[in-house]
Order: structure tokens, then C-alpha cells, then sequence
């Protein structure tokens, strides 16, 4: 009775985290596979079109968890 099945926060009053950590890797991992893309095509290689899909797909993913973050606070 009373539990209205929303989770609580660790510490009462703590302001959430500006950013979950899953956005966080998805956008390292988004950086870091543009800047591999780049280094593939300068060299030649056409290695770098999988670089550029991992950088779409890991940017979609960093946006998502961020929207799931906004819509979990509001």
C-alpha cells in the first residue's frame, strides 16, 4: 500500500546526473570512429564506410539514452 512503483533516488535532494553514462560512451565511441573514418579515407582505404555507419549508429544511440534521461526526470 502507498508504493507507487516509481523508483526513488539513491540520495535524497542529489540533483540527477546532467547525462547518463551510456550517452557518454556512445558519444566517445561516436568521436572516436569519426576520427578512424577520417584516418581510413585519407589513407585510402574504403575501410572507413564501416567507421561512418558505426558513427551513425553510436550517435543515434547516444541521442536515445539521452531522451530516455529527459523523459525519466520530466
Amino acid at each position: 500500500m502507498g508504493d507507487t512503483g516509481r523508483a526513488r533516488s539513491a540520495v535524497p535532494g542529489q540533483e540527477p546526473t546532467p547525462m547518463p553514462r551510456l550517452a557518454l560512451y556512445a558519444l566517445a565511441v561516436c568521436a572516436l570512429s569519426v576520427a578512424a573514418a577520417v584516418v581510413s579515407f585519407v589513407a585510402g582505404s574504403w575501410l572507413g564506410i564501416v567507421w561512418v555507419l558505426l558513427a551513425g549508429l553510436s550517435s543515434n544511440m547516444a541521442w536515445y539514452y539521452i531522451r530516455r534521461a529527459r523523459a525519466a526526470n520530466a
